[in-house]
């Protein structure tokens, strides 16, 4: 199971996605207090729910298929809430000079690349599998 790099590169989109959140905020509010994912339950649910794909992800190393159907959901999901914090944004404050978007607000993109590397060991791994099986026959 650890042997494989998708696995690695889906324990770095759990990780991501299922453990960052609770220690760095997403923004900070007017006052300058940290907003973190738990203040609002559909980014809660989200970055749940991803969490949970990408581990659902890792234990599904024996079905290949469903490994690479369920990250693609999790990109999906990514991108979801991506595109809710884009429109989350323009409610922020901020000031040009300096910055008041938390690092947090990037997290579901470097998820998104963990996951499509993971996609693409996956891939490769399903055609070493098609190709050593017509070796076989």
């Amino acid at each position: 199971m650890l042997q494989r790099i998708q696995t690695l590169y889906l324990i770095g989109a759990f990780i991501t996605s299922g453990i960052i959140p609770f220690f760095l905020p997403l923004w900070y509010d007017e006052n300058g207090f940290p907003f973190y994912f738990q203040a609002d339950l559909p980014i809660s649910l989200l970055f749940g729910f991803s969490a949970v794909l990408s581990f659902l992800g890792i234990y599904s190393y024996k079905k290949r298929q469903q490994q690479f159907v369920v990250s693609r959901l999790n990109i999906i999901l990514n991108l979801i809430l991506l595109l809710l914090f884009v429109l989350y944004a323009p409610k922020l404050s901020g000031d040009p000079y300096v910055s008041k978007k938390g690092i947090g607000l990037v997290l579901p993109f470097i998820s998104i690349v963990f996951l499509a590397l993971a996609n693409f060991a996956i891939q490769k791994d399903e055609k070493l599998v098609k190709s050593s099986g017509r070796i076989r026959k």
